[in-house]
């Protein structure tokens, strides 16, 4: 590795967000000293352990139409898949002669099973309005016909579709491209971690490494994922919003008992970002994921709990072949989480300071038009669109919303909140088998969820409505952590 005195972009983070934002500079101003970094092992990087689905309808829910935030996140996916076939190419071209063959899977089948609750029909009547008034193709399937699905008696899905444009890439491989491409560029690779910013006049002018070695910078792109949490810990209070940590386990697996499936077979998004998917990787290996479970302080390692509620979901609601399959490995990754789950992009207040982080589930999905978002700002101070960067309050900025220094995005109310946490709480109780007898039902069980939940805003000291599975982030915090969200709120309490 090749350390360097100065560089005009330094960005922090190597995984697929980062290398994009370096790629798609390097492409627009080859004059650019542009230096990317990051751990070479990449530990609890999201983009190494993703599935990598390149899917945009499946993810619409019935909360997707319902307020501007939302809407924008949905175009910056629509805008993502429209860019990922040019953008592959351009990688190929930029890594010269060590081009990596990207494996993609076309079609992805959402497929409703029998114990979801109501939240799950109405994604699944979302996605089908949602593709219907975009002109996205897709197919109505008999849920008793899926051929490639085997589910265990009493769990067979009860509705399905198949979206024909949306899949999945190989997300390993993809890496394997952005480094290359990186290289061809003569991006700068340093390996190591970041500890702070460095700032003068309260500016930021570089990084500091752990190693000790400072790397001067004319402006400092933070994509780091997950990790970028402690370095938003160093802005002044209320300058940017906490960042958590979604923790996710999957495993790729070798069929030994029935055919892998040969495209990628999902269910809807349903409240707290729960759900299962299957990918297909080629002869016979399937990558089988996700876990989602939030913390501020994410542990070493995924909960067992969560891990053996993974895999009896696979078994019971997709193909119950799948309990013989051989276990090639296991992937565990750390999702970048904002406060309000909403992704972080853009220019920062603090001035040559760019967020390209907070994605949550969508980091991969979303890169080249993320990547492409701030190639402009970092080269001439415009969006793709022409937009100065200054203007970011302008209707045509489409990612205006996102503005790193934004205050939290609510979409709901605390009520609605407190209802949707309860929601969260029967959905997860009844997949892994609750059943109550019929003279009982689940209000008293509601009603408990909803008082956690409220106990949980009363714990922060401001009346703010969080997703539930943020929700549940906070009532397992520390006091420390209670404090530092509470001390954030309060500062940015008097903003308009």
């Amino acid at each position: 590795m090749v350390m360097v005195v100065t560089a005009d972009v330094v960005i922090v983070g190597n995984g697929a967000l980062g290398l994009s934002v370096a790629v798609a500079t390097a492409l627009r101003d080859r004059s650019l000293r542009i230096v990317v970094v990051g751990p070479e092992a990449r530990p609890g990087s999201a983009s190494v352990a993703a599935g990598a689905m390149l899917n945009c309808f499946a993810e619409v829910t019935a909360r997707t139409g319902e307020h501007p935030a939302s809407r924008a996140k949905f175009a910056l996916a629509r805008e993502a898949s429209r860019l990922w076939p040019g953008w592959l190419e351009r990688l190929a071209d930029a890594a010269r002669d060590v081009a990596v063959p990207v494996r993609s899977t076309r079609g992805t089948l959402v497929v409703l099973g029998a114990r979801s609750t109501g939240d799950g029909v109405a994604g699944m009547r979302a996605i089908r309005a949602a593709a219907e008034e975009h002109g996205e193709r897709f197919q109505d399937v008999d849920p008793y016909g899926i051929g490639v699905l085997e589910a265990e008696a009493g769990d067979q899905p009860v509705d399905a579709l198949y979206l024909e444009n949306e899949g999945a890439i190989d997300a390993r491989r993809v890496l394997a491209s952005l480094d290359a491409a990186a290289s061809g560029l003569g991006v700068t690779r340093v390996a190591g971690e970041v500890v702070s910013l460095v700032t003068a006049k309260d500016a930021v002018t570089g990084v500091r490494l752990s190693s000790g070695t400072t790397l001067p910078a004319g402006a400092v792109v933070l994509a780091a994922g997950a990790a970028s949490g402690h370095l938003i810990e160093q802005l002044p209070a209320g300058t940017v919003q906490p960042m958590l940590n979604g923790t996710g386990v999957a495993l790729e697996t070798q069929r030994v008992r029935g055919e892998a499936v040969p495209y990628v077979v999902r269910t809807p998004t349903l409240v707290g970002g729960c759900g299962l998917h299957a990918v297909p990787l080629g002869d016979g290996v399937e990558y089988l994921g996700a876990t989602n479970h939030v913390y501020f302080d994410a542990p070493a390692g995924p909960r067992l709990g969560i891990v053996q509620a993974l895999l009896s979901g696979y078994v019971a609601q997709f193909d119950r072949n799948i309990a013989f399959s051989a276990v090639r490995r296991w992937h565990y990754g750390l999702r970048p989480v904002t406060l309000d789950t909403f992704p972080l992009l853009g220019r920062a207040p603090v001035p040559r300071l760019f967020f390209a982080t907070g994605t949550y589930r969508d980091g991969f999905h979303s890169a080249p038009a993320i990547a492409r978002y701030l190639a402009g700002l970092l080269t001439d101070g415009v969006t793709p669109d022409g937009v100065a960067s200054d203007d970011v309050a302008s209707e045509l900025d489409p990612y205006a919303v996102f503005a790193p220094g934004r205050k939290p995005i609510e979409t709901m109310t605390v009520d609605d909140a407190a209802e949707r946490f309860a929601q969260m709480a029967l959905l997860v109780a009844v997949e892994r088998g609750m059943r109550l007898p019929y003279i009982f039902n689940t209000e008293p069980i509601a009603a408990a969820c909803r008082q956690k939940a409220l106990e949980c805003v009363e714990r922060l000291g401001v009346p703010i409505a969080l997703a539930p599975e943020i929700l549940g982030a906070v009532s397992e915090a520390d006091a420390n952590r209670i404090r530092q969200v509470a001390d954030y709120l309060g500062a940015v309490a008097t903003r308009p």
